[in-house]
């Protein structure tokens, strides 16, 4: 197998590429990747202007087609008008990459809210669910498709501080393999599952937290966005193309408990 036929499995020319959380952090790494690999993009987000921001760095780096859409996931009416914007406008939709998340601080699980609870539920597993289920019916009645939820290790290993977010993270790995199977031949949906990656997030980390990493973490750091490139680019071409199902930790190496 020559180079040229390598690189071809992780071309991306003539596809389009759906990212929620699309504005900023690894999200923002995953479009300007898809777009150096020839896809067109939908870049969403719950802010309208970080989304056309992105989408104009992008267009001007990459020249392709950026589009800029203001979507809370929650939200499941904001979901459907997303699929169905990205749609009317391209016609298709080839990936989709369900990446925003939250995850509060709160003082103790006793002190978290019913509200505070249903809102981070619906940010990282029903919102999800709804895009995978819309965008997966039509990916399997036209030409397939790349499904790709972005989970956390905090899954598989929660503290304290992140329960809810935890939770809704270990259902997208549930989610992941029931998709996987619901649309599969023609739609394949795998999960990445990041670790501690130095996004603007991780601005606010003090030095115990960074020391914590040094020492868990088996390469001794934190991630930066770019390296959750490799992944998103296998999972969203050909490249993965006997891949289904899978959750690819993505995490330096840490050690659990």
């Amino acid at each position: 197998m020559d180079s040229a036929s390598t690189a071809s499995h992780f071309d991306l020319t003539g596809k389009v590429a759906v990212v929620t959380g699309g504005s900023r952090g690894l999200g923002l790494a995953m479009c300007r990747a898809f777009a150096l690999a020839g896809a067109d993009l939908v870049i969403a987000s719950r802010k309208l202007d970080a989304c056309t921001e992105a989408a104009r760095s992008i267009r001007e780096e990459t020249g392709r087609e950026c589009l800029a859409v203001a979507c809370h996931v929650a939200d499941w009416e904001a979901c459907d008008a997303l699929v169905d914007t990205a749609y009317k406008h391209f016609g298709r939709v080839d990936v989709l990459v369900n990446n925003a998340g939250m995850s509060p601080l709160y003082e103790t699980p006793a002190s978290v809210t019913r509200e505070l609870f249903d809102k981070v539920i619906g940010v990282n597993l029903a919102g999800p669910y709804r895009l995978c289920a819309t965008v997966g019916e039509r990916m399997a009645a036209g030409q397939g498709g790349s499904i790709i939820n972005v989970s956390s290790i905090a899954s598989l290993a929660p503290s304290p501080s992140e329960l809810p977010y935890a939770a809704a993270k270990a259902g997208l790995n549930n989610l992941t393999e029931g998709i996987a199977r619901a649309f599969a031949p023609r739609v394949r949906c795998n999960c990445i599952m990041p670790g501690a990656f130095l996004t603007d997030i991780a601005d606010a980390w003090g030095d115990d937290i960074m020391e914590a990493l040094r020492k868990r973490v088996s390469l001794g750091r934190g991630g930066q966005p770019e390296e959750i490139i490799g992944a998103a680019l296998y999972l969203a071409s050909d490249a993965s193309s006997y891949t289904n199902g899978a959750i690819l930790k993505v995490d330096g190496g840490a050690a659990f408990g």
